[in-house]
């Protein structure tokens, strides 16, 4: 079977940690009520007489639509990467699974899968479904828009988690990880964001915008949309090429923390 059986019995391993009864069950439950509730509001409050395009009402949908479900599946995701592989690391568990005959970059992948690429899969596989089951035609109508503002919304999800590897790695305990985790999203996403726009307004400046759009690039898609209507309350409004252009400038820093986080576990990491 070569590398096949004992990669599988990891992943498993991973998933009875990560995935104890009823945590999948319940976050299943309450991804699909927020389908259907949300449904119904977006049902009752968005129009197309409230955008001027079809494209700006499909992102506003998408997002309203969606942006509760991730953050549902963010509360596994912290705690499956900073909580569980830190409890992992500092346990011992870690080592155990280095007697497997597998690479550590296999270990760490089949812990990755199950700590979050599972509540990834589970927030597409449930929100896109209910996006074609309540608004189909305005979904396929604009597939683009869909993909982009997944995309753009995703982004910072996968830029928490690889911070949260790599101080997981760092630390190597599951409660200060956790902690310190929330305490570097909570910077991120609200400090820096009230801090952006006013150092914006004071400035005069768009250059902290722009930062910010590499971090959050729904950040961009939005400011483009509202561009197009003519109704953007910051002194930023960026053209498409420049929305893909931070979206793609996004991954990449996911991919270069996901790489360090990697080159960490598999060279420097003494345990």
């Amino acid at each position: 079977m070569g590398k096949g059986r004992p990669f599988l019995e990891v992943f498993t391993c991973a998933l009875n940690e990560d995935y104890w009864f009823p945590i999948l069950e319940l976050l299943v439950l309450l991804c699909a009520l927020w389908t259907f509730f949300s449904a119904g509001i977006a049902g009752v409050s968005a129009s197309y007489s409230d955008f001027i395009t079809v494209e700006a009402f499909t992102h506003n949908l998408v997002f309203s639509f969606t942006w509760p479900l991730i953050v549902m599946v963010g509360i596994p995701i912290v705690k499956n990467i900073a909580y569980g592989l830190g409890s992992d690391l500092e346990k011992g568990i870690i080592q155990t699974l280095f007697s497997y005959p597998l690479t550590r970059g296999y270990i760490l992948t089949a812990r990755l899968l199950s700590a979050l690429v599972i509540p990834l899969l589970l927030f597409l596989g449930i929100s896109i479904f209910g996006l074609f089951l309540f608004f189909p035609d305005v979904i396929a109508a604009n597939p683009g828009t869909v993909a982009l503002t997944y995309a753009a919304q995703l982004s910072p999800v996968l830029l928490t988690a690889g911070l949260l590897l790599l101080l997981a790695l760092r630390l190597r305990r599951g409660v200060p990880t956790v902690l310190t985790g929330l305490t570097l999203c909570f910077i991120l996403f609200v400090i820096f964001d009230s801090i952006a726009d006013s150092i914006a307004w004071g400035t005069g400046s768009d250059w902290i915008l722009k930062i910010y759009a590499v971090i959050t690039p729904n950040l961009a898609l939005q400011e483009y949309y509202l561009g197009t209507l003519g109704v953007s309350s910051r002194n930023w409004v960026p053209n498409f090429s420049e929305v893909l252009l931070y979206v793609s400038a996004g991954y990449s820093l996911v991919a270069v923390i996901f790489t360090i986080g990697y080159v960490y576990f598999k060279r420097w990491l003494r345990i």
